[in-house]
């Protein structure tokens, strides 16, 4: 039986077939504006925005409304210069033995390697863990399910909100991360889920000249 109580749905604004085009047309030119970017200012950006933007991150769908995300907003110097050089670590030992040369190969046209700076230099890093379990107000714990799914998910409406405000974003993932929940002082049924690297880009920023798949490509019909 629900414990939840249950109210009207009230949503979604009613649109036309036409109205609905539109918007999916201008959602989509305004998406594949997107890119992640490797050399960001250190211009600051309004905090409040930030906070509003993981507002809309944390109303992603979830697993029984656990909700089983934490996002930590680190804007200390000292902070990111500790995350840089554990990171860094860690990037060393995947260049250099960890990482099959099938990835290293992949990554190759990007030009990418163990040097992070844009971990010191962006303004925030959102480090984004993923709860295994609910610490509930009675002291009970409750397993989390579909974590990955979930926090995947609002790892993504939060980086479409960052974009929609003209803010730019890198996914950083050194692997393993365990570092970070002793830097963060995050307790360990928190895993680690990804490094947002959040700022503007540098005057000198560039991206690599790449291809999106087609809509045949990425989908089928049934």
């Amino acid at each position: 039986m629900s414990t939840f109580e249950f109210e009207p749905f009230q949503g979604l604004p009613q649109l036309s077939d036409s109205q609905q085009l539109q918007r999916a047309q201008s959602f989509y030119e305004q998406l594949k504006q997107r890119r992640t970017i490797r050399h960001f200012s250190d211009k600051m950006i309004p905090e409040e925005v930030i906070d509003w933007c993981l507002m809309s991150a944390g109303t992603a769908p979830n697993g029984a409304n656990l909700q089983p995300w934490h996002f930590a907003l680190v804007k200390s110097t000292a902070i990111k210069r500790e995350i840089r050089l554990a990171a860094e670590q860690e990037e060393k030992e995947f260049y250099n033995g960890r990482a099959p040369q099938a990835w290293l190969d992949a990554l190759a046209p990007l030009g990418t390697d163990e040097h992070k700076p844009f971990l010191e230099i962006a303004p925030y890093l959102i480090v984004i863990f993923a709860k295994t379990i609910s610490l509930m107000e009675d002291g009970r714990q409750i397993k989390n399910y579909y974590v990955n799914e979930s926090v995947g998910i609002a790892t993504g409406m939060l980086i479409s909100a960052l974009h929609a405000c003209g803010i730019a974003t890198l996914t950083h993932t050194p692997s393993p991360m365990k570092f970070l929940n002793e830097i963060l002082g995050r307790p360990g049924h928190e895993r680690p889920f990804l490094i947002l690297v959040v700022g503007y880009p540098a005057e000198n920023a560039t991206v690599p000249r790449i291809v999106k798949k087609t809509l045949d490509e990425i989908r089928t019909i049934h």
